[in-house]
Order: C-alpha cells, then sequence, then structure tokens
C-alpha cells in the first residue's frame, strides 16, 4: 500500500494559490467573467468621473470591492481544496487499517 495519490489536489491547490497572489498583484488573468466586468465597469466608470472634474470616491468602492470578492472567491476554493485532500488521505488511512486488521497477525 502506498500514499494516496493526491498529485491532482496538490497542483490545483498550487495553481490556485498562483491565481491568488496575482489577485493581490492585480493582475486580470485570474478573474473570471463576472468580475472582470465588475473590475472594467469599475475602471471606465472612475476615469470617466474624472475627465468630468468629479471625485471617483464610489468607483474607487466599487474597484476595492470587485477585488476583495476575487480574493475571497480564491480562498474559499483554496479552503474547499485543503479539505478535499484531506479526506482523500484519510480516507485511504481507513483503508490500509481495515486492510491490516483483517490479517492473521
Amino acid at each position: 500500500m502506498g500514499k494516496p495519490d493526491t498529485r491532482r489536489l496538490d497542483k490545483a491547490i498550487q495553481q490556485t494559490n498562483r491565481k491568488l497572489e496575482a489577485v493581490r498583484n492585480r493582475e486580470m488573468w485570474p478573474l473570471n467573467g463576472r468580475e472582470r466586468r465588475a473590475v472594467l465597469g469599475a475602471l471606465a466608470s472612475g476615469s470617466y468621473r474624472i475627465t468630468r472634474g468629479d471625485s471617483p470616491g464610489r468607483a474607487e468602492r466599487k474597484l476595492d470591492t470587485a477585488w476583495q470578492s476575487a480574493e475571497t472567491r480564491l480562498v474559499a476554493e483554496i479552503a474547499a481544496l485543503h479539505t478535499e485532500r484531506q479526506r482523500v488521505v484519510n480516507e485511504a488511512a481507513a483503508t490500509r487499517a481495515a486492510k491490516k486488521s483483517s490479517g492473521w497477525w
């Protein structure tokens, strides 16, 4: 009996961590469609307000909210992947223990 196969989950966790770091650096590539539209809409609204001579305060808040929601989504994904990985490891350990206890010795 070897170790449980968690390579797929480990790779997904690593990729999601990379996405989270990119979102924290305000990169657009890891955003989904809704988040991308929210960020671009807030940027357009803020730039329009600036060209009109108004304060872009509300647009800045919308932009911050969009980035925070993307970050929250990725943190939740990472937590779910870690939970799933732990479930796979526990399941393999239970299977291994059951196999050992069913032997002669």
